[in-house]
């Protein structure tokens, strides 16, 4: 058993009412056993805290997966096709991504980016009316998942202008009747693109000569970068968490320079974090850590598109990118995420992903050990639940993901064959391992 922040001696855990009520060895716990206790024998298997994808487009999953939007080489994978047209199309695509990420240990994730900025967007998958189909699966008990929710003002992928951002603020509400289910934490502001297309916002020129801009509105660069600021100090005088997308490095400046003018002149920390951050440098890292904010990326994407971040930079500018090595040691706040459907949910390959972009690891137990927390620990934070879950013990929300095999005892590269056996959300057991069903039923 592992279970993080707990006794990594532990052979068994007791859970009571959605909670852990102790960690510890098979005598201390079964002592707490009556004549209703469930006992599940787990056989030497693994116990995680339940995984957290910080970074999912879980509706969007859902109608399109088994497809991804990358191949397997980086190049485009299949169009968003397959939109969706009505509630019930939408309501099935929530809840089959939640059979999917239940699938894999996942047991909370964020929807980062729904409003109205895609109230007429082509997929269907990020409109005001999915929001309505998660407050309406909420009510009903019937989500698998832990979910917290950005709002989006703006277009997916594509432009905001400041009235509408404080026109959207001012008439979503973000109450749900219990938010340790569905919360609405925030906004998402698209401050730019991606690299591989030439629009990510950089203090450089790109290698055919042209430059990009921020996709926030405005006459000139200058009065784009004011906008920007004025959406981040709004969300932050509102109590809004804030997400910024934010691939190029003056993009990261210009959200970061805006931060800190948020907590100069309010003093509370909303957990605002850089979506993606793909060529953030090294001075940045450092002030998001003196900063608190927190940082979402994508190894996979790095192996991907490494390639194509050469061809529009020039050759050996995707060394240089995606430096999340120096992130863990410059102790930023960072969460690995999948970005899903622009990749698979499977939260192990990104471990994997991760490992192999840093390099070889002088202890690979301690470097696990990092990246784990990346999907468990970290998200908590970034979700404000870090009080109450993201580890396993005593207090704790009883959300479990138990693995086949001790993540411990392989390598980041093995940790994709380890399979999931069971996942628990709140005490309850969401999935479970078929070939472990039928061994149930033959005994």
């Amino acid at each position: 058993m592992t279970p993080d922040g707990g006794d990594p001696g532990a052979t068994a855990i007791a859970l009571r009412d959605g909670i852990v009520v102790r960690v510890g060895d098979d005598r201390e716990v079964l002592a707490l056993a009556d004549a209703s206790t469930e006992v599940v024998e787990l056989a030497g298997r693994a116990v995680l805290p339940g995984i957290n994808d910080a970074h999912l487009h879980a509706t969007w999953l859902g109608a399109l997966w088994p497809h991804t939007l990358f191949g397997e080489l980086g190049g485009a994978g299949p169009a968003p096709l397959r939109p969706l047209t009505d509630d019930a199309q939408r309501r099935q695509a929530i809840l089959r991504a939640g059979e999917l990420l239940t699938s894999l240990g996942i047991t909370s994730y964020t929807e980062p980016g729904l409003g109205p900025g895609e109230d007429r967007g082509e997929t269907g998958a990020f409109g005001t009316s999915v929001a309505a189909q998660y407050r309406a699966l909420a009510a009903e008990g019937l989500l698998r998942s832990r979910v917290t929710v950005l709002w989006l003002y703006g277009e997916l992928d594509g432009p905001s202008e400041l009235g509408g951002f404080l026109t959207g603020m001012a008439a979503t509400d973000g109450a749900t009747s219990d938010p340790r289910w569905l919360r609405f934490a925030g906004v998402k502001i698209f401050a730019d693109g991606i690299p591989p297309m030439r629009s990510a916002y950089t203090h450089h020129c790109y290698a055919d000569g042209g430059r990009s801009a921020l996709l926030v509105a405005g006459d000139d660069d200058a009065d784009r970068e004011a906008n920007l600021t004025r959406m981040i100090l709004a969300a932050h005088r509102a109590d809004r968490q804030v997400g910024v997308h934010a691939t190029g490095d003056r993009s990261v400046q210009v959200a970061l320079d805006a931060f800190e003018a948020a907590r100069a002149e309010r003093d509370v920390d909303l957990g605002h974090y850089i979506i993606h951050g793909d060529l953030v440098t090294a001075s940045q890292l450092r002030r998001m850590a003196a900063l608190g904010v927190g940082l979402d990326m994508q190894p996979e994407i790095a192996l991907l598109t490494r390639d194509l971040v050469d061809d529009a930079l020039g050759p050996g500018s995707a060394a240089a990118a995606w430096p999340l090595g120096a992130a863990l040691d410059a102790e930023v706040p960072l969460c690995l995420t999948s970005d899903a459907p622009v990749l698979s949910p499977d939260w192990r390959r990104q471990i994997a992903a991760a490992d192999t972009w840093m390099g070889p690891a002088s202890d690979p137990r301690r470097r696990m050990d990092r990246l784990l927390r990346c999907y468990t620990v970290e998200p908590a934070r970034q979700d404000h639940a870090a009080s109450w879950k993201g580890m396993l013990a005593p207090g704790m929300a009883a959300d479990l993901c138990v693995l086949e095999a001790d993540p411990f005892g392989v390598t980041p590269a093995e940790l994709p064959d380890v399979g999931v056996e069971l996942t628990v959300v709140d005490g309850r057991v969401v999935y479970e391992h078929r070939a472990r069903v039928e061994a149930s039923k033959a005994v």
